[in-house]
């Protein structure tokens, strides 16, 4: 755990001391992308080749971050995404995150494959925490998972729809993670020279008598662990996914529906007729297909097309700008993925207030220094170099 918190200023700082805390393999299955990472680096380019043209002498005060998502005010325009090892970086990871966010008045989506329970991470903050559900081979296993998280409060579901097929992350079959360790001597290694993320993540577990941290949504019987990742056909990601099961979980699902992944005007259009609350512009973080466009290429298109739904933007953010410029774009709200898991990496639940502090900071001061005082302010003609993609 990072000794100084007032040391980490920046996203990169967090990044280098989780690097430092983490297994190589454990970074790398967070950090990267997929094939040649092509669509992780353009991605960042395309946010850096937008530029904020500032509107000047306007009436000082306060910036007032707060906005309208799913029918509902929320004092942030930040979402915490969807990840799936937060509970492998620090006992309780999802948790602790939700806790963190919830400070900041930040909903958070728990991910199916999160190592945390929802009951655990619901009592933890009630009534801010999202579920995100990847679509099984067996639907009725699905759908007893659907009944279990509506049970334990959630009213909104995210469905993620980008991954029909396994993406190639080479470093990952190099490294031999897959959702957990593949004993390898490579990887072996790797974990005895983090001795203190070997301690707090997998020995205290043990000690504690909990065993070896399991993926708890799946089945009883099902269930894979960190260390045999290996899924039953049966709760394998499904891989024949169409509008007919989208039509059929806005059918059982009452509560807010929301695609995650979209990035074609024509899905866009088709989620709205079925139905659904909202959807989330998204290349995955890059980490899917390689070949995708950038984010920001596409929102303004994409946003257009939504009609009345919420559109929500993640793949890349890593400062304030980067969510002025997805909101300006058309963004009602965005996603943060990798950067909660920096912070708990760096500092466990301190580490993730600070850096959501952080990211708050440097919006309200874009904001600030661009002279827009509310989130609905913002719009493209405060960009330059804005490319729409249809």
């Amino acid at each position: 755990m990072a000794s100084d918190l007032s040391s980490l200023l920046e996203a990169e700082d967090f990044r280098k001391a989780a690097r430092s805390y983490l297994p190589h393999v454990l970074f790398e299955y967070m950090d990267r992308g997929s094939e040649r990472e092509t669509a992780l680096k353009q991605g960042r380019a395309a946010l850096d080749r937008l530029r904020i043209v500032p509107s000047l002498l306007r009436e000082a005060g306060p910036c007032d971050l707060s906005c309208s998502v799913l029918g509902k005010t929320l004092a942030t325009p930040l979402i915490v995404a969807p990840t799936a090892i937060a509970g492998m970086i620090r006992p309780g990871g999802e948790a602790r995150i939700a806790s963190a966010a919830a400070s900041h008045g930040i909903p958070v989506c728990l991910a199916t494959q999160s190592i945390v329970p929802i009951e655990a991470v619901t009592k933890e903050s009630p009534g801010n925490v999202w579920f995100q559900l990847y679509i099984w081979q067996n639907r009725q296993r699905m759908l007893d998972l659907l009944e279990r998280v509506k049970a334990a409060g959630v009213e909104t579901l995210v469905v993620t729809v980008d991954t029909a097929a396994q993406p190639l992350r080479h470093y990952n079959r190099r490294n031999g993670f897959s959702m957990g360790f593949r004993p390898t001597p490579r990887s072996v290694l790797d974990i005895a020279a983090h001795p203190n993320w070997a301690a707090n993540a997998l020995l205290k577990p043990l000690v504690q008598g909990r065993g070896i941290p399991d993926f708890p949504h799946y089945p009883e019987g099902l269930r894979p662990d960190v260390l045999r990742p290996q899924q039953d056909a049966s709760v394998r990601l499904a891989t024949d996914v169409t509008w007919r099961d989208i039509e059929h979980l806005r059918m059982v699902w009452k509560g807010s529906l929301v695609l995650k992944g979209l990035l074609c005007a024509e899905d866009v259009a088709q989620a709205r007729r079925t139905g659904v609350d909202g959807i989330v512009v998204s290349t995955h973080g890059g980490r899917n297909l390689d070949s995708a466009p950038a984010v920001v290429d596409v929102l303004p298109s994409l946003a257009d097309e939504a009609g009345n739904m919420t559109v929500i933007a993640d793949s890349g953010i890593r400062q304030g700008s980067d969510v002025f410029k997805m909101l300006a774009l058309g963004a009602d709200a965005v996603m943060i993925g990798r950067l909660p898991l920096y912070g708990l990496a760096a500092a466990g639940s301190a580490g993730v207030e600070r850096i959501l502090h952080m990211l708050l900071e440097e919006l309200r001061i874009t904001m600030g220094l661009s002279g827009k005082k509310r989130i609905s302010d913002l719009g493209m003609e405060t960009l330059l170099g804005v490319r729409i993609q249809e």
